[in-house]
């Protein structure tokens, strides 16, 4: 049995690794977007690019497809690997298969805008002598259709037979609706089972909405993400109280404004749940609340028809007041009309919108209208990428360019990290403790930064953990 890493290998993003059985049975955990390329790449895959294919194996080769959870990092590629030839079926739980179509379908519908902005451009400028971008890994609408056909969902905890020799289990994670962390039970032909172990994306405990994750059996090989595998959350304390500070602060002591960058997909959820709380319970004095972002507002939609899988505290807050993620005060923005009129709205209130980077989405205007205004204050909730407008706020960036001006930040710029979907140092080292050292072969550390993987490598040696690996991409292991 093969194990190759072709994705979130020494990089954060693109998570897609190739399980190969020894009657050539091949499953494919995860296909993810690339964020960001790798500088150190497998001879292998640098041959296929060069030759315009999209990925380092055969597509139609592949038999099944295990995907953890919808996040595009984790699913992006789904619709290529089918038009590239894939012809089997993706199991992933129900609700990773609503949260990944609509995600799918937002990628589709960039992708579309891109295209239309490149021909257009092709056509202003015939003369150039510039190569035309590469447009090979763009999909469509119709090539989402095509995939979500595709997927067969399974109930969490549920050993399913997916052949004669193969069992595979989706256990919940927390980090996101529907997100599992899977088990592989391989009967070899001496009668012997292999168990091997793929985290996907650990939550962490105590989360708003999401349960905490799991516990996970002992298995033989584990690949275990590493995002945050060298440091610690920084926010002590529950959500409502961190939030209702941030509020009256911010627009109860000065009749001022938030602003929330937040992505659409779990985090603005979360946000919702954590407002309805406070106001339910009356901790605050009601503050209007605008969430603007149409994806948002499917993506509520999705977490409460899967109540359930939530966690119980978000249960019983459901059954007591027969809404999560409605209350008095908050506005569903619909359209651009809506979103421009919010940001000339005076009264003191709380903007939510995407993206939570601010690398595109509607949250950009707001910022920019914004950012001269010593009364507002933005809130980032998440981790920005070096290189977006987020990272730059957050960084203390004294000025902005907007149009062919340079102008002041007056703006206020907080942060904060109760909101983040990641287990940090404790919560995965709380993870990797459940398996037996004695029976554990390797440990493969996948999903992070290279020196944060370095450092939870040590972390883990030191806890009585040997045969730690941080393969490269391209790189494969003989189970």
């Amino acid at each position: 049995m093969k194990l190759t890493f072709w994705g979130a290998a020494r990089q954060v993003t693109g998570s897609m690794f190739l399980l190969e059985l020894d009657d050539d049975y091949r499953i494919l955990i995860d296909c993810g977007t690339e964020m960001a390329r790798d500088r150190e790449e497998s001879a292998e895959m640098n041959f296929r690019e060069r030759q315009g294919l999209l990925f380092p194996f055969e597509p139609s080769l592949i038999n099944l497809v295990l995907l953890t959870h919808a996040h595009i990092d984790h699913s992006g590629n789904l619709p290529n690997l089918i038009r590239e030839g894939y012809e089997g079926q993706i199991l992933c739980t129900s609700a990773t298969y609503s949260l990944t179509k609509l995600l799918l379908m937002d990628s589709a519908s960039l992708h579309r805008n891109k295209l239309k902005a490149i021909h257009g451009s092709r056509r202003s400028s015939k003369r150039s002598h510039q190569p035309p971008p590469d447009t090979s890994d763009m999909y469509l609408e119709r090539h989402v259709d095509e995939a979500v056909e595709r997927f067969v969902t399974i109930a969490f905890q549920q050993r399913f037979k997916v052949r004669h020799n193969m069992y595979v289990t989706f256990i919940p994670t927390g980090h996101l609706l529907g997100a599992a962390n899977i088990l592989v039970e391989i009967i070899e032909e001496n009668g012997q089972t292999k168990r091997i172990g793929f985290s996907g994306d650990i939550g962490r405990h105590n989360y708003p909405l999401l349960p905490d994750p799991a516990p996970f059996p002992p298995v033989d090989y584990l690949i275990c993400e590493s995002t945050y595998g060298n440091r610690r959350h920084e926010a002590k304390g529950k959500p409502e109280d961190i939030l209702a500070d941030v509020i009256k602060r911010t627009c109860i002591d000065i009749p001022g404004r938030l602003i929330i960058p937040a992505f659409s997909v779990g985090r603005t959820q979360a946000l919702l749940y954590t407002l309805n709380k406070l106001y339910s319970q009356e901790s605050i004095a009601p503050i209007k609340v605008f969430s603007d972002s149409p994806m948002a507002l499917q993506s509520t939609q999705i977490h409460q028809k899967y109540v359930k899988l939530l966690n119980a505290d978000a249960q019983e807050f459901q059954e007591e007041h027969e809404e999560l993620f409605d209350f008095e005060n908050l506005h569903y923005v619909e359209n651009m009309e809506q979103s421009r009129a919010v940001s000339s709205y005076h009264e003191p209130c709380i903007i939510i919108s995407s993206s939570g980077m601010i690398s595109g989405g509607r949250v950009e205007e707001h910022i920019r209208k914004n950012i001269q205004n010593p009364y507002c204050t933005i809130l980032m909730i998440g981790f920005a990428a070096e290189g977006t407008l987020g990272y730059r706020l957050t960084n203390g960036q004294k000025t902005l360019r907007i149009g062919n001006k340079e102008v002041p930040v007056l703006a206020n710029v907080e942060r904060t990290d109760v909101f983040s979907g990641h287990a940090d140092l404790d919560d995965l080292l709380s993870f990797v403790k459940q398996q037996k050292p004695t029976q554990l072969q390797k440990l493969f550390v996948v999903h992070g930064e290279y020196d944060t993987m370095l450092a939870f490598k040590q972390t883990l040696e030191q806890e009585g953990f040997g045969q730690v690996e941080i393969p490269k991409k391209g790189q494969a292991y003989i189970l």
